[in-house]
């Protein structure tokens, strides 16, 4: 691509860029499109439009995960490249959304090369939007990848309910947005992502190849206690859940102070019942994360967090029921992706730097049935989950030119013959 091509289609992705923000934008410059609510259903059906102006077929899987397919090679399987376009309430702009769209103009981009040119490639590219990435209306997170890769049953994942009792089902039933298929095989798989930490900002590195994902357990807690009246009830008397549940967020925060920078925890959600100004709660829900680098340190501090639930049902009077209901190891990438997006970089003549993912992605489900390659991108001042989020046009591009070069050799087979 000469460069008045590259400065115009670098110019359509920041168009597009702009165009996709606007769908559930916040008053600070952020936006809130929720898995199946109006805004994520209206930026869907815009970036169908945007596919399919572009050649591509969109279909959709039986758990809402959208994909705008190229076959050039009938039969053959798909490099999958992709990220999400929902968000958590009041989210950034680039969270997820960023590595969807510059899937969509690596696609473009390449496709458009191989016409030109009369290539004949290997594999397929399928662009995807997954569905339900972030958690945040429906829990788990990435589950769309997660029925995509046979981690999670879709029966399951279709019967999930968000806090207005809504399922999965329901919520996509009237978008036309359920497929009946699988979704198209997969042979690789590439994701780019702003890295939603301040490492490579810090490094002056434009350029982040992530050879893993830290550790984790994750933990569904109810604290059980007893309704009373919070006025009268003498205060020796009380079973307090939402206290009970106080203290284990309080020491969430301890633990990951007894282990500085090798420690990162969270409780993220809580739920308190029946939530009334003069009741003592009887119940409290909330689900805590542990994360580490270092499978050691998860583990010491998994042990004093369950000492710690045995100290709080005796401190508070309450009991406590704790559900595992995630966990996990350092988990590679494949080192020959890696080799392969540096490669890439260097080619480009673009510094790039190893680092790990702290934060779960639709790549850490898909590595575990093809080969997968991710990609970062910096965050100014490591802001994510925020309306303040942002990454610098220029990193932007830096990425896609990185991405579109991952795609074009995984789909010509750089790693399904080595000596490619």
């Amino acid at each position: 691509m000469d460069t008045p091509q590259r400065a115009e289609a670098d110019a359509a992705f920041l168009a597009d860029f702009a165009t996709m923000s606007s769908f559930g934008a916040t008053p600070d410059g952020g936006v809130d499109r929720q898995a199946a609510t109006g805004p994520d259903i209206a930026q869907r059906r815009w970036f169908a439009g945007l596919l399919e102006s572009r050649g591509l077929r969109v279909v959709y899987d039986r758990i809402g995960n959208q994909f705008g397919l190229v076959e050039r090679v009938p039969g053959a399987p798909y490099v999958v490249v992709g990220s999400h376009m929902d968000s958590q309430p009041t989210a950034g702009r680039y969270d997820g959304a960023y590595g969807v769209l510059a899937g969509a103009h690596a696609v473009f981009r390449i496709a458009e090369e191989w016409r030109r040119e009369g290539a004949e490639p290997r594999f397929n590219l399928a662009v995807v939007n997954w569905f339900n990435e972030e958690g945040s209306r429906f829990v788990p997170s990435m589950m769309g990848s997660a029925v995509y890769t046979g981690k999670m049953p879709l029966e399951t994942a279709l019967a999930v309910r968000d806090r207005d009792g809504v399922s999965v089902a329901e919520a996509l039933a009237p978008t036309g947005f359920l497929g009946e298929g699988g979704g198209p095989e997969a042979a690789f798989c590439a994701e780019i992502h702003i890295e939603q930490g301040r490492l490579l900002e810090k490094a002056g590195t434009p350029i982040g190849l992530v050879t893993a994902s830290w550790a984790a357990r994750k933990y569904e807690i109810t604290v059980h206690g007893d309704q009373a009246h919070s006025g009268a009830t003498v205060m020796e008397d009380r079973r307090d859940a939402l206290y009970g549940a106080a203290l284990l967020v309080a020491y969430a925060r301890e633990l990951a102070d007894r282990f500085p920078g090798a420690l990162h925890t969270a409780v993220g959600r809580l739920d308190v019942y029946p939530n009334s100004p003069v009741v003592v709660a009887s119940r409290a829900r909330l689900l805590l994360d542990l994360r580490s680098a270092d499978e050691e340190v998860l583990a010491a501090a998994d042990g004093l967090l369950n000492e710690r639930f045995a100290e709080i049902e005796q401190t508070a009077n309450v009991s406590i029921e704790r559900t595992l209901s995630h966990a996990w190891g350092i988990d590679p990438y494949q080192p020959e992706g890696v080799e392969l997006a540096r490669r890439t970089a260097a080619r480009l003549g673009l510094p790039a730097d190893e680092i790990m993912t702290v934060a779960g992605h639709d790549s850490t489900n898909m590595k575990g049935i093809v080969p997968t390659v991710m990609l970062f991108v910096p965050s100014v001042q490591g802001v994510s989950h925020n309306e303040r989020e942002y990454t610098a046009d220029e990193d932007l591009l830096a990425g896609l030119s990185v991405l579109t070069g991952v795609v074009r050799d995984l789909a010509e087979g750089a790693l399904a013959d080595p000596d490619h």
